[in-house]
């Protein structure tokens, strides 16, 4: 059984190195990349917008999303009709539990519930397997809103229309 929630304080460490651990899982980044402190930095995404934990059984923390409502500072592409999410991470041991497939869908009913027309998410080049999942659940490319944050990622966008 997993919860999705948003996070509490004292799960704020875990939900960074889940995030930490899953990119580095992908082999994109490498180990002392400056991004990973951004990652890894939950508090202020906590205070930007919201986190959300995928929790176990157990209590741990195995997976995260950071929603972004209107006026976040984490948004990167949505327009005031469209809802965002985004640093979508799952522990590399809970992979294959459906976990990242329950953090977006929460991400979709909350959108949905704020009134949004579709959801725009990036994504980096490398993450295939995330992209499996969003063709999976209904999104689809929109390669003229891709962007480059820096000259060695390359963010490809989706969107999922709602309602």
């Amino acid at each position: 059984m997993i919860d999705i929630r948003p996070a509490r304080p004292d799960e704020y460490a875990a939900a960074g190195e889940v995030t930490v651990a899953a990119y580095l899982a992908e082999g994109a980044l490498a180990p002392g990349d400056p991004y990973l402190e951004l990652l890894r930095d939950t508090a202020s995404r906590a205070a930007g917008a919201e986190l959300l934990v995928a929790v176990d059984e157990t209590g741990a923390v195995v997976g995260t999303v950071t929603s972004c409502p209107l006026g976040s500072p984490y948004r990167e592409l949505g327009t005031d009709a469209e809802g965002e999410f985004r640093a979508l991470a799952v522990a590399p041991a809970a992979r294959g539990r459906g976990v990242g497939t329950l953090l977006v869908r929460r991400c979709l009913e909350r959108a949905a519930a704020d009134g949004f027309d579709q959801v725009v998410i990036s994504s980096a080049e490398w993450m295939t397997t995330a992209h499996r999942m969003y063709r999976r659940l209904g999104f689809t490319r929109v390669p003229e809103r891709d962007w480059w944050p820096r000259p060695d990622v390359h963010l490809l966008a989706y969107v999922h229309p709602l309602g």
